[in-house]
């Protein structure tokens, strides 16, 4: 079965001209297929649309949710289009009166124990449960299911999870399970009494879950989806508070979706003007942040370099992996920079840097973080963090409260970010994409070996969407031999090498999400597609920026002649680095 199911993961189509040529009927229209291509990938090639809920690129494909039915002629039963291959002379038939008819039985067996008054839905992810119900017509349902009112998990500061709105598409699982290799959820009971929870009656804070949002970025009827901060950012822009928001990288390329801009259009000053008209009295840029994380990192990966001590270095931006380092490979976790991520350090700088230059006391501020992750909600929770950053609301988050006050956002003018925590470099700005940190974080280190064009190393070989890519940096005679991955599965397979002693690198950035935070789980929905075009506007803006190196940022060289002092120093160390738990999960 396993390698049936191998056999039928998804054909891209790349590459696909180089395959063997078919001809096939579909909807009585003659065309050419390629051998291992799967009828719904061929169809959508061809600008056909088969509905399809269970069906995801990265996935295995299961053809759980039954949509994507076709009629083959001579095939006595309609076949699923995500796991049946195309066939010299296949007829094929994606709307007939029969396969209506096997959706919309398919369809209204879905919804049977669906909350029928699901108003969650997210527009922003665009419900596809919703538009294919509304399409295929269903409005009276000939079955029930299980109507019992099962409990909302609210247990997660990230993730709230509604079984009344599951159809058991799976993907959340696969996802978690798969990619992530977490095993946080999966199924349980039988029948109309099957449903997806953590194991063990556990609740999603007593889980494995590390919070990395791919369930909710996976899942395609709001059954997960944020915790939300909305209301209380609402109450704080009505409490008279000195309120402040800081943006992350990726937002800037992401935010536009939501308003149904073309994906990789930088919206960065019309997301200052936004927050701003909605009563921010500061907006910081947590690119100043990278920039000081890069400061940081590089210091310490250099000393660690001449002392050959607890090589290889790992990166630590991103919540998500830090509690999952925390949950299964404590033992190796001295592997891990000690920095903070570029959220924390701003936040630390709120309270004590700035409070201090505007004479306000920190408990009168109220600091909102704007983040493509769910994890940096649970992330201003740890004991070293608490009472830094008040809430966090994701991309999407953000797009809600502009709609919900009536902000014009495409009519929007630019606006500059305020001084002095939001002057960036084009090094901070590129944390948003896999990649990206390792690249500043090399720029630096270059540097300061005495390679001063940077441009003439090559990065190449880790950008891209790869979800693992590795490369040889020469630094004036030192070679450095660095990885990045993205997604926890990639990251356990490296992890798992470190502990048996095989690891070749000096250097490894790790990211929970595909993509990096241009793919987080507070972000809106995208194929990989669009998560290149993400990437791309932030090596744009990168491109376009006067300087390139975090070190040369004149606004982090200010804060540490005033208040930090040296790089890597003793007042640095106590309020930019922290440290991590050991974490048992059953």
């Amino acid at each position: 079965m396993h390698q049936v199911r191998h056999m039928l993961r998804s054909v891209s189509g790349k590459g696909n001209n180089q395959m063997k040529s078919m001809n096939i009927t579909i909807n009585g229209r003659q065309t050419t297929a390629h051998e291992g291509e799967m009828i719904i990938d061929m169809a959508k090639r061809i600008g056909i649309h088969i509905p399809h809920l269970c069906l995801d690129d990265r996935l295995e494909r299961i053809g759980a949710c039954r949509l994507c039915v076709v009629e083959l002629a001579g095939s006595p039963k309609p076949v699923a289009s995500c796991t049946t291959p195309v066939r010299e002379g296949m007829v094929i038939n994606t709307h007939s009166p029969r396969i209506l008819e096997a959706r919309r039985i398919n369809m209204e067996l879905l919804l049977a124990s669906h909350d029928l008054n699901c108003v969650t839905c997210d527009a922003n992810r665009k419900c596809k449960l919703q538009r294919y119900a509304e399409e295929l017509m269903v409005r009276d349902l000939r079955f029930e299911g299980d109507r019992i009112i099962r409990p909302v998990d609210n247990s997660s500061v990230s993730i709230k999870r509604d079984n009344n709105k599951c159809v058991l598409c799976e993907r959340c699982i696969r996802v978690c399970n798969d990619i992530q290799t977490v095993h946080a959820i999966g199924l349980a009971g039988r029948g109309f009494n099957t449903r997806i929870e953590p194991p063990f009656g556990q609740n999603m804070k007593e889980s494995a879950c590390v919070n990395c949002g791919q369930c909710v970025i996976s899942c395609p009827t709001a059954a997960l989806c944020e915790h939300s901060d909305i209301q209380n950012v609402i109450n704080a822009l009505n409490s008279g508070k000195y309120l402040i928001a800081q943006t992350a990288p990726s937002i800037r390329a992401t935010l536009g979706e939501c308003f149904e801009m073309q994906p990789g259009k930088a919206v960065t000053g019309k997301m200052v003007t936004a927050l701003k008209q909605i009563g921010f009295r500061q907006v910081f840029d947590t690119d100043l942040g990278a920039d000081i994380t890069i400061i940081e990192e590089a210091t310490e990966f250099i000393k660690r370099m001449k002392e050959k001590r607890s090589l290889p270095m790992i990166t630590t931006c991103c919540p998500a992996w830090i509690k999952f380092g925390e949950q299964f490979f404590f033992d190796e976790l001295h592997h891990m920079s000690s920095c903070r991520s570029p959220q924390a350090i701003i936040a630390s700088l709120v309270r004590t840097y700035f409070a201090k230059k505007i004479r306000v006391k920190p408990e009168d501020i109220i600091l909102v973080d704007i983040m493509p992750c769910t994890a940096k909600k649970f992330e201003i929770q740890r004991p070293e963090f608490m009472g830094e950053a008040d809430f966090v609301l994701t991309t999407v988050e953000l797009s809600k409260l502009l709609k919900q006050l009536d902000v014009d956002f495409i009519h929007l003018p630019d606006t500059e970010f305020d001084t002095p925590l939001g002057e960036s470099t084009g090094a901070g700005v590129i944390f948003g994409r896999t990649g990206g940190v390792m690249e500043a974080a090399l720029r630096t280190v270059a540097d300061w070996s005495g390679i001063k064009d940077f441009t003439k190393l090559d990065f190449k070989p880790i950008h891209g969407m790869r979800t693992m890519k590795t490369a040889d940096i020469d630094l004036k005679g030192t070679k450095v031999k660095v990885c990045v991955v993205h997604t926890l599965g990639e990251a356990r397979k490296l992890m798992e090498e470190i502990r048996a002693g095989k690891s070749p690198y000096h250097f490894i950035e790790i990211m929970a999400c595909y993509g990096g935070c241009v793919g987080g789980g507070g972000q809106p929905r995208g194929s990989s597609s669009v998560l290149e075009k993400r990437a791309h506007a932030l090596n744009e803006a990168d491109s376009h920026k006067k300087i390139r190196l975090s070190h040369k940022n004149p606004s982090a060289l200010k804060i540490y002649k005033e208040y930090l002092g040296d790089f890597g120093g003793e007042k640095a160390h106590r309020l930019l680095h922290t440290k991590y738990s050991r974490r048992e999960v059953l």
